[in-house]
Formats: C-alpha cells, structure tokens, sequence
C-alpha cells in the first residue's frame, strides 16, 4: 500500500485542447492546413497500428521518463499489484480489482481511496467501481477487456428501454462498470481501457449473440462523477455510457475504434443526464462520436428522465458510418439546453444530426450550436424526423415528439456535399430554427443543397449557401427583411 501524504502535480504530456482551440477555429487558414496535417499523420498512424494498445500519440507528448510520480488524489491510496495484480497481459486480474475496490469501499469516511494501475496489460472480467473511488491508468497502463462472453455479466435491460437495444430480454454489462455511487473519478496519465472488442463485432455481425452487447465504461444512477486523461478504445458497444447521472465531467478523453466495421461503437452517449461537461476530447469510432439520448419510445416517455444542462466543447471528431454529435434517436424523456460549441468534425459522413421519429414523444428544444467546422463532411447539419427504429409493438404512433428552439451560429468548413437538410413532418415540424453566420464550401454545384422539409425559423444577415424558401431573413440588425410563406414546401433530396 501507498502511503505517501500531499497531493502530488498532476502534469501530464497531452494537448491542452482549450489554449488552441478558440484561435483554432477562428483562422479558417490555419483550421485547414493543421487539418490536412493532423488527417494525414493520423491515418499513417491508423494504418501502422489500428488496434494497438498505446492510443493515437499525434494527440499527446510522448516521454521519455521512465515513469512519472503518481499524483496524490485520495488520502489513501493502493497499487493493483498489493492484491496480487499481474501486468502480463495473460493472468487474470478480476480478483485483485475486486479485491482493491472492496478496500476502498471501507474507506468513505476518509475521504475514499484511490488505486493505481501500473504499467502492464491488466487482463480483466467486468468488474464494479465503489463510491470515493479514484481509478488512476499510468502511462503505459492498459485495462485489457477479456474477450470470451461467458465472463461478462447479464443485467436486466435499461428502464427507459425496456429492451436490451439489440434483443429483447437481458444485456451485457460493462467492462468497467458501477451504480448508485457518487464521486467517482477515472484519470492517470493517458493509460488505457481496452475492450477488445474485434471479436464481440464480429459475432454480431455473424448473428452469433442472444444479448445485446455491453458498453467499455457505464456509470449508471450516480453522481459526481470525472473521467479524464485516459484513452478509451474498441469497445463492444457504446463506449463511455453515463445513464441517468448528474453532476459529470469528461475532459481530455481520447476515444478511438475503427471507423468501419465497429458497429455501434460510440463515444460518448450522455443517456439521461443532467449538469454534465464534455470537452477538450479526440473522438474517432464506428458510429456516433457523441449522442445524447434518453429512454426509447413509451419506455422512455414512462421514465421520464431527460438530458439536460450539457455542454459540449473544444472536441475534434471522425464518423464515417454515423455523425460527430448526435440528439437521439432514443430522445422521448427529452433533452433540453445543450450546446455544442468549438466542435471540428473531419473526414465524416454527418456532421451534427438531431434524429427522431413518430412514437418517440418527448422533445429537443433549446439547442445551440456555435463555432461548428466542416472538414470533408458528406451533410453537415440534419433534423431527421422518420428514424422509425422500435423496441416493440407497443409504442403510439402518435406520440410525436417536438423540435423547437434550435440555433446554428457561426458554421464555416469546405468540402461538403449537402451543408443543411432538415427534414420535418406534418406531425413533426421543426420550429424556431436561427441560422447566422455561415459560410461553407461545397464539393456539389445543385440547386437544391439546403434542404427544408416542414420547418419554421430565420436566417439572420447573409449566408453561404443560400437558405431554403421555408426560412424568414432578418438583417444584420435582426429586422424582418422578407417573411416565408412556404414552411411546408420540401426540397429533400436524398440522391445528392
């Protein structure tokens, strides 16, 4: 055991995303050459090592310590290896973290205890973590996900899902996971989480599994909760899942799977949950590099739990199958004021993407998105209202979610194909949609590449490229310059 008293300085070699960011994205010059650099370094790097253990070292220092002092965050704190923990990569470690975790369970009066993961490769089950906890990765340290099934835990399925998401009945649990706790905190020095996940995409590719697959870290019911300074990677489903919490932060994360065939691997899927910070991350997966959700159709409407007070900044993301930040689909205990602002997406197929559909109920309003950069994005900004995916039979059709009180302030990027396509209903219109301050270069010379369908809102001051005939345009000043008298009119095209 650690006794050593004071907190040591946490200094760590990554990127500090918040000092280059703002002027980041303020030169759009400076944005394209630093992202034809960063894009090609990184699929060099991709290529060399797709599923290598140490993370994607273009996005942190590299030292050349032999290891850094392990920072004090707990008055007490423990090695793994006190508990019989072996780093080789092919002993089984789920007992020492069982057994440190039961340790630091005792310690709450005091202030919890902290355990220190050396470097290694920590071959593991699932296992829990315990409230006051500290789990601290050093460099060089890899949580190893072990790969056969039977080792990983069924739990009933989610409350507002009602299902398990991909079969009905039990689901996985987590590699890293825990319940009803509060102040939890999973940092180090860039070390990693790895959960192996090639072989669980390949047996639900094959149709192998009976049970949906479970998440690399969830945190379910908790508060008061930090995730910073590691790298999270090949996870067998979602990556990082916060289910209804509060009070979270998740700062200078990378998260990385490959981008294609890793299916349903996202990064961060905020589910339910309320005060909540993500920012200063790397993001490239199989789908969704951020989706906020919360409860699917009457299971989520009966929950009842929405997402909301979430910021989202300074973050650089890939998604190639899915979209950089997502709202939805799974949206009907509704979210309400988020905002996503300093956010570069590359490389992808979609930008930002709010997704619903008819059975869904519940709502996505007060939304700001500002300071949004396109770079080779096939659709940058979509509102898709016909995501028609459903636990069961038992959904109302007519349970229409509303969309409302959306602002798009300061998009710019180049190559992109479709820059906007909203696609409202009858039942589900978009309302109050303010765009202002775009100006994005397009790879396709067409009429129609802003798409509206059933939507309501206003451009403010000029913008590249021209709006659709459904918006109201205001001046600079915000005066009325011409009122639309065509918000149902649809120009969807979805051949371009």
């Amino acid at each position: 055991m650690v006794e050593t008293l004071g907190l040591a300085r946490f200094n760590h070699h990554r990127l500090d995303f918040r000092r280059w960011m703002p002027a980041f994205v303020s030169s759009h010059k400076t944005l394209l050459s630093v992202v034809w650099i960063a894009a090609f370094a990184s699929v060099f790097l991709w290529q060399r090592s797709s599923v290598g253990a140490g993370g994607f070292s273009i996005f942190r220092w590299q030292s050349s310590e032999a290891g850094r002092p392990v920072p004090r965050l707990r008055p007490v704190a423990f090695n793994l290896t006190d508990f019989g923990g072996v780093g080789d990569g092919v002993a089984v470690n789920t007992e020492a973290f069982e057994r440190a975790v039961s340790a630091i369970s005792k310690l709450g009066k005091r202030g919890g205890g902290q355990l220190n993961v050396p470097p290694g490769q920590w071959l593991t089950a699932p296992f829990n973590l315990t409230s006051h906890m500290t789990l601290f990765l050093a460099e060089g340290a890899v949580i190893l996900g072990i790969e056969d099934q039977k080792y990983w835990p069924l739990m009933p399925p989610l409350p507002s899902y009602g299902y398990g998401r991909e079969h009905p009945g039990p689901r996985y649990g987590s590699l890293i996971h825990g319940q009803n706790l509060r102040d939890i905190v999973i940092t180090g020095h860039n070390g990693t989480i790895n959960g192996q996940g090639q072989s669980w995409w390949k047996k639900y590719r094959q149709k192998l599994l009976n049970h949906t697959r479970g998440p690399l870290v969830q945190i379910m019911w908790s508060s008061d909760i930090v995730i910073s300074n590691i790298t999270l990677r090949d996870s067998p489903f979602w990556t990082l899942h916060p289910y209804d919490c509060k009070n979270v932060t998740i700062k200078n994360v990378t998260i990385l799977a490959p981008i294609f065939e890793a299916p349903n691997t996202d990064g961060i899927d905020p589910d339910s949950c309320e005060d909540m910070v993500i920012e200063d991350c790397y993001i490239s997966v199989g789908d969704d590099a951020v989706a906020i959700k919360s409860g699917w159709d009457q299971y989520g409407i009966a929950y009842g739990r929405p997402s909301t007070n979430i910021l989202i900044r300074n973050l650089v993301v890939r998604s190639m199958v899915s979209a950089g930040v997502s709202i939805g689909s799974e949206m009907s205990g509704g979210v309400s004021n988020v905002t996503v602002e300093n956010l570069l997406v590359w490389d992808s197929r979609r930008a930002v993407r709010i997704k619903t559909a008819p059975g869904r109920g519940g709502y996505v309003r007060d939304i700001t998105y500002r300071n949004i950069t396109f770079e080779n994005v096939r659709v940058g900004i979509v509102i898709k209202t016909d995501y028609n995916e459903h636990p069961d039979e038992g959904y109302d059709p007519k349970a229409f979610p509303t969309l409302q009180h959306i602002s798009f302030i300061g998009v710019h990027g180049q190559g992109v194909r479709v820059p906007v396509r909203i696609h409202g209903s009858e039942e589900i219109p978009v309302r109050n949609v303010t765009f202002r301050d775009m100006s994005v270069g397009l790879t396709y010379k067409k009429k129609h590449i802003f798409q509206c369908a059933f939507v309501q809102g206003r451009v403010v001051g000029t913008i590249f490229p021209a709006p659709c005939e459904n918006l109201d345009l205001y001046d600079e000043q915000e005066k009325l310059v011409k009122h639309s008298a065509s918000q149902n009119i649809t120009d969807i095209d979805y051949d371009i």
